[in-house]
């Protein structure tokens, strides 16, 4: 979509979201202490799916109708929910929750990957090489060079979160080319996440059981909250600010999400995270502002 500028209502969702997000790395690894990543996996997109049907009828919303488009969404809720969200929430099972979500930032990082292998009009550009460089520069400074050197649980976690955020990229480039323009965007987020839900639950059957209900209400807590709140109402926010301010002031979002997750960890769980992974952080966030392109452009109008 096309950017627009960003009014005071647009940049208070836009914080909102980004609080949202950011608690949802805290919320995820609570559940994660009583049920295992699969079971709140089929928690979060089985929730949510069924609170979104409901809007979309409230609205008279079209439902997605044939079985080529249902194949789709299907593909979709493997690449945008399944494959990420079950590396990410084994992956912090072994890594704090606010190192999960500065690696999660590489979403962006992929996606300009992605877009330029997959679409003619979206070529690398000297400005979008160098702002994934940077990116993958602090990719690596977070992770650590010991880590990459040496492969142990703890960086094979590091490696499964940016292993989901390649899968994040991919979906958006499927979500382009097969779903654009075919369906409202919250009936599309429905089928996804139902296709999702159907897709994990012979999986979480198979690997770890039926599902435990009797569980602690912290636990509870965090499943409804990541469900509900950063799935499902997540969803109906995004779109909104989407329509309000464009794609490209929609990626900002990337860079609220980390100090919101870091922050919960260290107050709630007393997670500390090394020097390094900071630096990390400053590094993807100086790579998504150069492929923002805002910085550039700012410096060339100011005044001499």
């Amino acid at each position: 979509m096309t950017q627009t500028s960003l009014s005071p209502r647009a940049w208070a969702e836009l914080i909102l979201l980004g609080l949202i997000w950011g608690g949802s790395f805290l919320a995820i690894r609570t559940a994660l202490d009583e049920i295992g990543p699969l079971t709140s996996v089929l928690f979060r997109t089985g929730i949510a799916a069924l609170a979104l049907w409901p809007v979309i009828w409230l609205r008279g919303i079209k439902v997605p109708r044939g079985a080529r488009l249902w194949a789709s969404l299907l593909v979709m809720g493997v690449l945008n929910n399944v494959i990420p969200f079950t590396l990410m929430a084994w992956g912090q099972l072994h890594i704090p929750t606010g190192l999960t979500s500065i690696l999660n930032a590489t979403t962006a990082i992929f996606g300009v990957l992605v877009a330029a292998i997959v679409f003619a009009d979206e070529k690398l550009t000297a400005r979008k090489a160098l702002g994934v460089t940077l990116g993958f520069a602090g990719v690596a400074t977070a992770i650590g060079p010991a880590a990459l050197l040496n492969l142990d649980l703890t960086s094979t976690a590091q490696l499964a979160v940016i292993a989901g955020t390649f899968s994040y990229a991919c979906a958006g480039a499927w979500a382009r080319s097969r779903l654009s323009g075919q369906l409202a965007p919250l009936a599309a987020a429905a089928g996804m996440l139902t296709c999702s839900s159907l897709v994990m639950l012979p999986l979480t059957l198979w690997s770890e059981g039926v599902p435990n209900l009797d569980l602690h209400p912290a636990t509870w807590a965090g499943i409804l909250y990541y469900a509900l709140i950063a799935t499902a109402c997540a969803y109906l926010l995004y779109y909104r600010v989407l329509a309000m301010a464009g794609s490209g002031n929609l990626m900002l979002v990337t860079l609220l999400i980390p100090p919101v997750a870091i922050v919960l960890g260290a107050l709630v769980r007393g997670e500390e995270l090394h020097t390094e992974a900071y630096a990390g952080l400053l590094l993807l966030a100086l790579g998504l502002a150069v492929l923002d392109g805002r910085l550039l452009r700012w410096r060339r109008r100011a005044p001499v």
